[in-house]
């Protein structure tokens, strides 16, 4: 008995933990309680918003980590992809907007044009990367990209969740061998001593409640060290800083996604005038020495048209042009270690919300289907025996 008890223990707590992240979908009859989606998908929405809270509110400044960014070290990075992109940039709205003109132009012609226009792209970064700098949080909203990221790819919520936990998984399954052989134990003496049928599935039943809320409770709790034992979660605190940091920056608060939330994001109107704002002075000041030649031969309404046709392309072109910085970026902007090291500055219960709010409010369905299965089992020993 004391064996099968502890058979018992592991088994509930493994159905358990593959409950916690699987399906990922709801799988049943719709609207019903006859089905079942993994607690930690179920209750994706509420989890994202508390990962997104703390992750803006105590984790990671915008002002601070954007401030790391040297505007002549990026456009020193992008060098080539500036040249590439100014060119094809100028040529294109040149053609279209006066193409007699243009195509009139001799070869060098065209190409001195175009590399005057280059000249003042490492001035246009500066001044982008200040005026983002100065305005960052009106341009990017760091909480509604991550929730974006976060619901866009569900998977990716239950990743992170059972990336940071997994040694917390594999001592929930463990605790039940333990729990299970102790209780089996006294399960044994009680069956010897009354001969009851019911014993079995009543004993198996407490087993499965009884280690699967020891279990959960044991990873969290005591939040500080007792009597020379601490909650595996809290403890590991130092590990899981530097591994959700990792993840974060990793999958979350990458370059690319980054830029997909500022170019798409609720505030993407705010950049792209400031782009605009910076393209046409740009323009104005290369074609300054020949400014009135320029205005006699394309007009003034023609010459703002093409400014505008310019400032777009650049804007469209972004995300083309700052891939060749986006080592630089991630290194420099280093969100993996700024988390990890405000985690270490959060209290016991702030830190716990990284995992708990995950499947707190199901967690009594998990412990009761543990219940259920231990119950089933008694039954099981009893036409055995």
């Amino acid at each position: 008995m004391p064996f099968v008890a502890a058979a018992l223990g592991y088994v509930t707590k493994r159905i358990a933990i593959e409950m916690m992240f699987r399906p990922l979908r709801f799988v049943g009859i719709p609207h019903t309680f006859l089905g079942w989606q993994g607690v930690v998908p179920r209750n994706a929405e509420r989890t994202i918003r508390i990962a997104a809270e703390l992750l803006t509110t105590r984790l990671l400044d915008a002002r601070e980590v954007f401030a790391r960014v040297d505007a002549g070290l990026l456009a020193k990075e992008l060098e080539l992809g500036l040249l590439i992109e100014v060119d094809a940039i100028t040529r294109d709205v040149m053609a279209k907007h006066h193409p007699g003109l243009w195509e009139a132009l001799p070869v060098l012609a065209q190409d001195v044009i175009v590399k005057q226009v280059q000249a003042g792209s490492p001035e246009a970064v500066r001044k982008i990367v200040e005026a983002l700098q100065d305005n960052i949080d009106q341009v990017l909203d760091i909480k509604e990209m991550a929730v974006s990221t976060l619901r866009r790819d569900p998977a990716l919520m239950v990743r992170l969740v059972k990336d940071i936990s997994r040694p917390e998984m594999a001592f929930i399954a463990r605790s039940g061998i333990y729990f299970g052989f102790v209780l089996g134990l006294v399960q044994t003496l009680v069956w010897a001593l009354t001969r009851e049928p019911i014993v079995l599935p009543l004993f198996g039943m407490c087993i499965g409640w009884t280690t699967d809320w020891l279990a959960i409770k044991l990873v969290f709790f005591p939040r500080e060290r007792k009597f020379g034992f601490q909650g595996i979660f809290q403890k590991r605190r130092d590990e899981v800083a530097q591994q959700y940091g990792k993840l974060i920056a990793d999958e979350v608060m990458t370059v690319p996604n980054i830029l997909q939330a500022v170019l798409n994001g609720p505030r993407a109107d705010r950049l792209k005038a400031l782009v605009h704002k910076v393209v046409w002075q740009t323009v104005d000041e290369q074609a300054s020495l020949a400014r009135p030649v320029v205005m006699a031969a394309i007009g003034a309404d023609r010459l703002k048209e093409m400014k505008r046709e310019a400032a777009i392309k650049a804007v469209e072109r972004l995300p083309d042009t700052i891939r060749h910085a986006e080592g630089y970026l991630t290194e420099t902007l280093d969100v993996g270690n700024t988390i990890a090291t405000k985690m270490r500055d959060l209290t016991r219960a702030e830190y716990e919300d990284l995992l708990r709010p995950a499947f707190r409010r199901d967690e009594w369905k998990l412990i009761a289907v543990g219940a259920a299965i231990g119950f089933l089992v008694g039954e099981l020993q009893v036409l055995l025996l």
